[in-house]
């Protein structure tokens, strides 16, 4: 059977020859699996303990590369082998929600770090799913809040799923619990351009979670911290250098695994008003001083000259460095 490479390869010719050659956003850069750095992963993410799950490690490009594809943005929390918070539903997550056996049943909360479609993309597919399910418990949905063309956290659920005007306003018994279903608690945190006080999130007596306002240029962003048993591991979001807020209240927090959203490299031309280069997320490692450093939120951009953004990150920080993959799972 022809294998997924060697038939988009023929498909690439085929358009080629009738004169529609595919469009790429750049030249592609050479690179080889062998030089992407991976952690070493179990066969299941741990039945006991903590464990974050990457579903999707993948950006707001649909791309396929040395043999795989990448979901947009998504973390799953398991807690003694039970789902129990969805960090984003970025494009493509649904499908990678399903394969890791998540349930909206157990949740206790969905957090969101911004309402970009590579990070809450696939929300309403997610929530849509769960409706199947047998939860009654309001879910709390937690996200940054409002600024120009860019509706609130509450807002956002209202314009999707609103009974009146909403999108899928079939669905619109998530807003006030009728319908058969399980009523949405949607929560706005102020992000004031990352310059906001980091908020401290009730959702959950075995774990803590604290919200901390970043700045993603003009959308409003949050990164997380998600502590249990005295463990901890950072999530950044999507953040630029701008986010001083977020490096002063963490440095020296030495988390267990510091996920960096890993997207532009450190080349000309890059939008560098929304995201870390390597060099400065080295930077922002060396202040955190965590155990191991994932990147993740990872596109081919900032994934073929590895060794040159390796290099770049080295400068700041000194300890492990992997890349994630989708379905990757970290136990605290």
């Amino acid at each position: 059977m022809m294998n997924r490479i060697a038939a988009a390869a023929l498909t690439a010719l085929a358009l080629s020859a009738q004169g529609c050659a595919p469009i790429t956003a750049q030249a592609p850069v050479a690179t080889t699996t062998a030089a992407i750095p991976r952690a070493e992963q179990p066969a299941a993410c741990p039945a006991t303990g903590a464990a974050l799950q990457v579903l999707g490690s993948g950006g707001p490009l649909a791309e396929w590369a040395g043999g795989e594809g990448r979901a947009g943005t998504s973390y799953l929390l398991w807690i003694d082998g039970t789902p129990r918070l969805l960090i984003d539903a970025g494009s493509g997550s649904f499908l990678r929600f399903a394969e890791a056996g998540g349930k909206l049943a157990s949740l206790d909360a969905i957090l969101l770090t911004h309402l970009h479609a590579d990070h809450a993309g696939d929300l309403g597919d997610v929530l849509n799913s769960g409706g199947f399910e047998t939860r009654t418990a309001p879910l709390p949905v937690i996200g940054p809040d409002s600024a120009e063309r860019f509706p609130g956290t509450g807002e956002f659920l209202a314009r999707l799923l609103g009974k009146d005007a909403g999108a899928f306003a079939y669905n619109g018994g998530f807003i006030d619990g009728s319908e058969a279903k399980f009523r949405l608690d949607p929560r706005d945190i102020p992000t004031a351009a990352g310059t906001a006080a980091a908020a401290g999130l009730d959702v959950s007596n075995d774990y803590s979670v604290v919200a901390h306002p970043v700045n993603h240029g003009p959308a409003p962003a949050l990164g997380y911290v998600i502590e249990w048993n005295g463990k901890a591991v950072v999530i950044t979001g999507d953040q630029s250098a701008l986010s001083e807020r977020f490096l002063a209240d963490l440095t020296g927090a030495k988390p267990v695994i510091l996920f960096a959203h890993h997207v532009i490299n450190g080349a000309e031309g890059q939008p560098r008003g929304l995201h870390r280069t390597p060099a400065q997320i080295g930077e922002l490692a060396g202040a955190l001083a965590p155990a191991r450093l994932v990147l993740t939120h990872n596109m081919q951009r900032s994934l073929a000259p590895m060794a040159e953004s390796l290099a770049a990150i080295s400068a700041g920080y000194a300890g492990a460095v992997t890349v994630a993959a989708d379905l990757d799972c970290y136990a605290l």
